[in-house]
């Protein structure tokens, strides 16, 4: 496509979680000290939320890298199961064999010689979910029981939950409380500021293998926070169809026209004419409409002034 042309190695702006690209925003060191912090005291529930696109699964992957020796993972990234379909999935990451048929005792059961035989291993289990605000509400109270596995001393089993802002709500409900209770850390994502998407890019674009400054200048990530509202993945789409625009035009720098046709292009993006009276309007609509009142106006000034004599 365009790598060539920009004398980069890969896609800078793909929408896969890509640890490689992780650029350590504010918000997403913050929410990995939390982490951190919450693994090391080893009890309760961990939950960190975030708007759609904002990084919570690239977070989630690498904490998922970076787990110290000491702890035994259990990942689950689509969360719409069952409450044994659920203790199955956590049963194969933990590498517990269930017999066909097992009830829930029986699940229980081994999925609790496991957790100690790890901790005999002086290691810690967690099981991190992401998308969360997915678990059935049924699921999410056999979860709760799976957590009850414990020593005299600790838990067997921590469990971080990565979910979107639904996942608070559902959380709140009376029949949930006891899980609520037991979110003992917890961590909302920030979006963006202008600012920090311009350091943004450019990181991007440094990984990708871009060595030249200026592609996307000020201006242009102005716009971008603008039309993005800060949300990382609405970011790569822009960039990426403004790169193709560039690319298209044979051009080596991003200009606002080529940020403004992709946002045009882009049904997630914030209108950036939507609080305007003619926002309703096409671009070109909108440039012809602005010429005509001009020659209008222009017009009217003549006759007032014919009117008066001041023009014979």
């Amino acid at each position: 496509m365009y790598l060539y042309h920009f004398g980069i190695r890969e896609l800078p702006f793909t929408l896969t979680p890509n640890t490689s690209y992780y650029f350590g925003l504010p918000s997403h060191k913050e929410a990995i000290e939390v982490l951190s912090t919450a693994l090391r005291c080893g009890e309760g529930f961990i939950k960190v939320t975030g708007e759609v696109g904002a990084g919570k699964t690239l977070i989630c992957r690498k904490l998922l890298n970076e787990l110290p020796d000491g702890f035994v993972s259990a990942y689950i990234p689509n969360p719409y199961l069952s409450p044994a379909e659920l203790r199955r999935a956590v049963a194969a990451e933990l590498k517990v064999a269930l017999p066909e048929g097992s009830d829930q005792q029986e699940f229980t059961q081994l999925i609790q010689q496991r957790l100690v035989e790890i901790h005999k291993q002086h290691k810690n289990a967690v099981l991190i979910i992401d998308e969360a605000q997915a678990l059935p509400d049924e699921s999410i109270e056999a979860l709760r029981l799976m957590t009850n596995l414990e020593t005299e001393s600790q838990k067997l089993l921590q469990v971080v939950l990565f979910g979107q802002p639904e996942l608070d709500v559902k959380l709140k409900q009376p029949k949930l409380r006891q899980l609520l209770q037991r979110i003992t850390f917890s961590y909302k994502l920030k979006l963006m500021d202008a600012d920090q998407l311009y350091q943004y890019v450019r990181h991007r674009m440094a990984v990708a293998g871009y060595r030249v400054e200026g592609l996307f200048d000020e201006a242009c990530c102005q716009l971008l926070h603008k039309a993005s509202g800060g949300t990382p993945r609405i970011v790569n789409v822009l960039c990426h169809k403004s790169l193709m625009l560039a690319y298209g035009e044979g051009v080596q720098k991003i200009t606002l026209h080529h940020v403004k046709t992709a946002i045009d292009d882009t049904e997630a993006a914030i209108s950036i004419r939507k609080n305007s009276l003619w926002g309703w309007l096409p671009t070109s609509l909108f440039i012809a409409a602005s010429v005509l009142i001009l020659v209008l106006t222009n017009i009217s000034s003549n006759f007032n002034l014919l009117d008066l004599g001041w023009i014979k």
